[in-house]
């Protein structure tokens, strides 16, 4: 491994040219220098896009025995490179290292469950001996979309690359990736890991480019679905644009639990303190919103103090680290004016507020209450290490305070209570609801989607070959 540093790939060669304009790549934390990427050119991202629906017509018709054969020589080639990953990630994301391994790890878990999905992934038979169709049989057939144009983000540059490609790989699809800026390398190693395993040329390709080239691979009518990790503001105006192909779109969240009056205050705020600030809350589906039934309020607020003030601050290479930095100065700015603003408009800081390091872009974990609607920090996807903690006067009262936002991706529900199961089940308007743990639950073969604002449509193994196929009915 050590093409994809500063060249991008194209139907299996790299290409060190392009516009003439580069993407420097720097360590999260200490600022050196990691690549010098070149921006392609629009002629490239044509290339790509010819060479991936070159590609597709020879992979589709590989028997699914061929696609698992190469499938499992990848996943011996990422368990090889385990620990060359790891570091990349940590350096390239400015990940905690502990949770960087955890990132590998289920990056492989999401190939091997691909694997094994790829094997039984069928249609079904349609009983059609009864009214006009007595005598006939029936069933359906899924077949490859096409090229999947795949936009992926910086917080898990691997396994939600992976959560495209390996699904892809399975069903008979090619790829064209647009990898993060801020974290790019990651997808260029995996191209890289493709190609050395032997994958047909231009099953894979993947090009740092600016917006406009970007937008170029989303309008062209040659890749037949989109598939989009990143902001609601982007992935919605990509959908505009896309024309008549699929889209798939996993987008932001200002992920909410609630805090019912009988779980253990101590299990519950742990779970929270940590789910809330994990990488910088930098995560879709980072706890953000904590509603607490009223009786339990003070008792809870203590330990939630106590449990984030434990947590490390720092460098992410250090073992114990579990607040980094924030990924680039756009966010560190935007991160302070939010606390700022929200600190302007009357929330009290229970916790945190201030700046820990300038230079690495830390800031401590900050815990707020008495906020509001209109604050950013409560309405808005903060993607930092921000929290806000509440009081509700009822279970009822909570629920309505979680479906409070324009987001809908997952939400938190810690209750006992069955009658109060039920009515979060009900009343929720969330794509996922974690019981008894934090919103950001996710292993990666169950179903992951949000509503309302954020997103459209389905990941996870199995869901996401649905999505990158079309499904045939056959009578006879």
């Amino acid at each position: 491994m050590n093409n994809y540093a500063n060249a991008n790939y194209i139907n299996g060669e790299w290409y060190s040219n392009g516009d003439g304009t580069y993407l420097e790549v720097k360590n999260k934390f200490s600022g050196e220098n990691l690549s010098k990427l070149p921006n392609a050119t629009q002629q490239q991202m044509n290339k790509a896009i010819e060479s991936a629906q070159a590609a597709f017509e020879v992979y589709r018709r590989l028997s699914v025995g061929e696609r698992v054969n190469l499938m499992q020589k990848l996943l011996q080639k990422l368990e090889e490179n385990k620990v060359q990953m790891v570091d990349l990630i940590v350096a390239e994301a400015g990940k905690p290292r502990t949770y960087a391994e955890t990132e590998l790890e289920r990056s492989l878990s999401t190939l091997q469950f691909a694997i094994e999905e790829a094997k039984h992934f069928s249609g079904e038979v349609i009983q059609m001996d009864f009214a006009n169709g007595e005598g006939r049989k029936a069933f359906t057939q899924h077949f490859p979309v096409g090229v999947v144009a795949c936009i992926t983000p910086f917080n898990f540059p691997l396994n939600l690359l992976m959560h495209k490609v390996a699904p892809a790989l399975a069903v008979g699809c090619s790829l064209v990736v647009k990898p993060p800026p801020q974290a790019p390398l990651s997808a260029f190693a995996l191209a890289e890991m493709m190609q050395e395993v032997g994958f047909p040329l231009g099953v894979i390709n993947v090009l740092n480019c600016k917006i406009e080239v970007a937008e170029q691979l989303v309008r062209d009518e040659r890749p037949k679905m989109l598939s989009f990790t990143g902001s609601d503001k982007v992935g919605w105006h990509l959908k505009s644009i896309c024309g008549k192909k699929k889209c798939v779109l996993e987008l932001g969240g200002n992920a909410a639990a609630l805090v019912d009056l009988d779980v253990s205050v101590k299990e519950s705020a742990e779970k929270l303190a940590k789910a809330a600030f994990l990488y910088a809350g930098q995560i879709c589906i980072s706890t953000q919103r904590i509603f607490v039934h009223k009786a339990i309020f003070e008792s809870f607020k203590k330990v939630f103090i106590q449990e984030t003030e434990k947590l490390k601050v720092g460098d992410p290479n250090e073992a114990k680290t579990w607040v980094g930095p924030l990924i680039d100065e756009n966010a560190f700015k935007r991160t302070k004016e939010w606390i700022a603003e929200a600190k302007k408009q009357g929330a009290e800081v229970l916790l945190g507020g201030n700046v820990l390091d300038e230079e690495s872009r830390l800031i401590a974990p900050t815990v707020f209450t008495n906020t509001n609607r209109e604050m950013k920090i409560y309405s808005e996807e903060a993607f930092a290490p921000i929290a806000v903690l509440e009081k509700v006067d009822g279970f009822e009262e909570g629920l309505k305070a979680v479906n409070d936002s324009r987001y809908g991706l997952q939400a938190g529900v810690f209750t006992n209570n069955l009658a109060h199961f039920k009515l979060a089940v009900d009343q929720l308007q969330v794509g996922g609801i974690i019981f008894n743990d934090s919103p950001g639950f996710r292993i990666d073969h169950m179903p992951y989607g949000g509503v309302k604002d954020s997103g459209l449509g389905k990941e996870g193994l199995k869901y996401s070959m649905q999505e990158m196929t079309e499904e045939r009915f056959v009578v006879y």
